[in-house]
């Protein structure tokens, strides 16, 4: 031993004999431990895979995806990831609340493919973690009236250029549209203030009476829409005699959470530019929400170069619809609290709109204006509307016990401006300026409701609606008065679970109402003729201090069945509107219209009797429903054309006649394959007037038959940076109207094809994915009329092909 650690090759120390053995083994360990770990690298994987709705092909966040050692939750775009996963066959178990649990054999090695997996709806009751208890599904199955929820999936995947464009899908559901970025909602036929638009618990007041503008709604940002097609007069009051578009408060963000978006728009027809940002973010007890949305675009594209109105033929540039641009800015924010025992969120929002009208639509300017409309696509020239909405609404809900007691407060202030041409008309000189109209709107609302839970088997619900409105006027053309507006409403209905199948709910409301008209005269004398054969220039009143009263008792009776695989629904109701100011007292010249509109103080109120049948039945691949109705309408108020005429102005004179309607929708859907489905619809109305000066006629703006062909599919494979990939077509075919009242015309059939391509993308946040959307809208840039469009009436056709693409981007 001495010797050998003398040797002259080791060196004369000791140590360094040590450290070298040491070296080798340590050297020797990572090698063997490096070795074993690439092995072991190369026979571990990743098990990347979506889960996805089995019947509308939406993401499910949320979804549990385990095995045994193993787990995963899907996210927000269905997605999830599992790692260091070896080889072998593995059994997964994937569940979701609402949905049916699927368990899946997966063979885990170098060849496996990303998981497609879809889950169909539970049709079981699901009791969520919610005060409610219960899914909004189940909530809407036990209701006998006929509802649609809509999803905020449904609306970024159909988003289009307003709100109610975008739910025109839903069959029942249409529009009035007024150019490319307006329209008002039309349900079963019937629209304008028969229609009721209810936001965050509070009925949005405008002047919604006008057919020349949309709703002043910022359709970003909504998370939930509920629809009632037939009456709903018993919960919203007047204006719900046809239907209610309820947009509902968004849900309560996360504690300690922060999210946000931006949306970003873009179109080829009008060359629109949008860009839309949210926020919201809570700690405990506090939360708040803050939205901008901003839009630009120019004048729509149609498939003509000609359009022919009133004997005129007009020539269009590059096929642009003239002075159609505009712009529109919109901001809103919330604050909002979360109690043991109450919950309280106050809205503020601002909507403000900038439109430009078809200049050939409004008195024929074209013919004599000095403009040039076709200098731009962009310019908002004469004659053009801007209009600003402010909103504030608080609801707060308290919770003590079995009573559930909701506040509603809101103000609204609608301020709209109509622009054209001063030019003289009849004994009214050229005015100094070009502000013709101007409407002021002041709203007021208070809404109080007990929801009691008496015992396990009834829910009785106690509730007011009041409110009060003032509206100005201003500008040298005249159309409405100034007025004051004063209404209130009792009511109160049970909802009785008579079983876990069988529903009822029937109730009782006590409406009574006040309009005070404030008088009106020129501000321009006109000639008169005497008795005596002599001549006055005299101020001719247009309006009167007239103060009128109404009111009216409304109810409904009704009655679900939910079976395992049908649902039956039949509900039977009576529903009323009161007279609005235009109809009582407007008596002005609507250029607009190119026409001259006369009120009617005798007017009375709207009474509408209504049996609405609903029949529902789905399965895990197929779906079918039919939903008829029966509609009588006691004295139906309507603008009807005369013989007489005001300085070359055809006179339209409000007046009441018996109606009955009929009609109804259709559904279908089947599930082809796993990532195939299949959707169609049809709706129907027919309506006619069983007396009065148009008797044996329809109603007008009547839409004509019409479905929906869809098909959505869903692909199994990523291509390149696109994940989720779903490909959807829709296919409009519409019948021809020939049941017209006249002077409308009659308008012929169409088909129109629209092609989406949807999709993921990892752009900034592998956790949250950006969405993309492309759409190609009127693929063969088809040349068709809308019967129920504002422009139709004087010829124009419906918006020509158009490429949209859309980016919602999540942080």
């Amino acid at each position: 031993m001495y010797r050998f650690c003398h040797d002259p090759f080791l060196g004369d120390n000791c140590s360094n004999l040590i450290v070298f053995i040491m070296f080798h083994k340590t050297l020797s360990f990572w090698l063997c431990f490096s070795l074993y770990s690439i092995a072991f690298s190369q026979n571990s994987f990743l098990i990347k895979g979506s889960v996805i709705n089995a019947n509308t092909l939406q993401p499910i966040e949320g979804a549990n995806i385990i095995s045994k050692g193993l787990f995963a939750i899907s996210s927000v775009t269905g997605e999830f990831t599992i790692k260091n996963v070896t080889e072998g066959t593995y059994t997964f178990t994937i569940s979701h609340i609402g949905y049916n649990p699927k368990t899946l054999m997966i063979e885990v090695d170098p060849k496996m493919e990303n998981l497609h997996i879809s889950l169909s709806e539970s049709t079981t009751t699901l009791k969520e973690i919610e005060v409610h208890g219960k899914t909004k599904k189940r909530e809407a199955k036990e209701l006998p009236i006929t509802t649609v929820q809509v999803s905020k999936e449904f609306m970024d995947a159909n988003r289009e250029n307003s709100l109610m464009q975008t739910l025109k899908k839903i069959p029942g559901v249409s529009t009035i549209n007024i150019g490319s970025g307006q329209s008002k909602p039309v349900i079963r036929g019937l629209g304008f203030n028969r229609v009721s638009v209810v936001q965050n618990g509070v009925k949005h007041e405008a002047q919604q009476w006008g057919n020349d503008h949309g709703l002043e709604i910022d359709q970003y940002g909504i998370e939930n829409i509920h629809i009632i097609k037939g009456p709903a007069s018993l919960l919203y009051g007047s204006d719900a005699i046809a239907g209610v578009v309820d947009i509902q408060s968004p849900k309560t963000p996360s504690v300690n959470s922060f999210n946000g978006e931006v949306n970003v728009l873009a179109e080829s027809n009008n060359d629109l530019l949008g860009v839309s940002t949210g926020i919201e973010s809570r700690k405990e007890k506090w939360f708040y929400r803050g939205r901008l949305t901003y839009r630009d675009y120019g004048d729509y594209k149609v498939p003509t170069d000609k359009i022919r109105y009133e004997s005129y033929i007009f020539d269009l540039h590059r096929n642009h619809l003239r002075n159609t641009a505009g712009n529109e800015a919109n901001a809103a924010f919330s604050i909002g609290y979360v109690g043991e025992s109450f919950k309280s969120e106050t809205f503020f929002s601002n909507v403000y709109a900038k439109n430009g009208f078809f200049a050939n639509a409004h008195g024929l300017e074209v013919r004599t204006s000095t403009i040039d409309y076709d200098s731009g696509n962009r310019d908002i020239d004469l004659p053009f509307h801007k209009v600003n909405h402010f909103k504030i609404v608080n609801n707060t809900s308290f919770y003590k016990g079995e009573h559930t007691i909701q506040l509603d407060l809101g103000y609204q202030n609608n301020h709209r401006e109509e622009h054209s041409e001063p030019v003289p008309h009849g004994y009214m000189p050229k005015p100094d300026n070009s502000k013709e109209r101007v409407f002021d709107k002041n709203t007021f609302s208070l809404n109080a409701k007990d929801a009691f839970k008496f015992n396990e088997k009834h829910n009785l619900v106690f509730g007011i609606n009041t409110e009060f409105q003032n509206n100005n006027i201003g500008g040298w053309g005249f159309l409405i008065p100034k007025y004051n507006r004063f209404t209130v409403g009792f009511f109160a209905y049970d909802h009785i679970e008579a079983s876990e199948k069988v529903h009822l709910q029937g109730g009782l409301r006590y409406d009574f109402g006040v309009i005070n008209t404030k008088a009106y005269y020129d501000w321009y004398p006109s000639t008169v003729n005497n008795s005596d054969g002599s001549t006055s220039n005299v101020y001719l009143q247009r309006a009167q201090n007239k103060t009128l009263n109404f009111n009216n008792i409304s109810g409904s009776l009704g009655v679900s069945y939910i079976g395992d695989k049908t649902t039956y629904k039949l509900n039977i109701g009576k529903s009323f509107r009161m007279p609005l100011a235009n109809e009582l007292a407007s008596d002005g010249v609507n250029y607009h219209m190119y026409r001259y509109e006369r009120g009617n103080l005798n007017l009375n109120p709207e009474e509408s009797y209504q049996l609405d049948i609903d029949v529902g039945y789905s399965t895990k691949n197929f779906s079918f429903g039919i939903s008829p109705f029966v509609n009588f309408f006691e004295n139906f108020i309507y603008l009807n054309p005369t013989p007489n005429y005001y300085e070359t102005l055809q006179i339209y004179e409000y007046t009441q006649s018996k109606v009955f309607r009929v009609g109804g929708e259709l559904r279908f859907g089947y599930a082809l394959t796993e990532n195939l489905r299949i959707d169609a619809s049809a709706e129907y109305v027919y309506s006619r007037q069983r007396n009065g000066p148009k008797k044996n006629f329809t109603l007008p703006f009547s839409p004509p038959l019409s479905g929906l062909v869809s098909a959505n599919y869903q692909l199994k494979k990523d291509l390149l940076w696109f994940k989720n990939i779903r490909l959807m077509a829709d296919y409009r075919l519409t019948a021809k109207q020939e049941e017209i009242v006249p002077p409308e015309e009659k308008t012929e059939s169409f088909q129109v094809l629209n092609l989406s391509f949807l999709s993921n993308l990892n752009l900034f946040n592998s956790e949250k994915q950006t969405d993309l959307r492309f759409k190609l809208n009127n693929v063969f840039d088809t040349k068709y009329f809308n019967h129920t469009s504002f422009y139709r009436l004087i010829d124009v056709p419906e918006a020509g092909r158009n490429i949209s693409l859309s980016l919602t981007i999540p942080f």
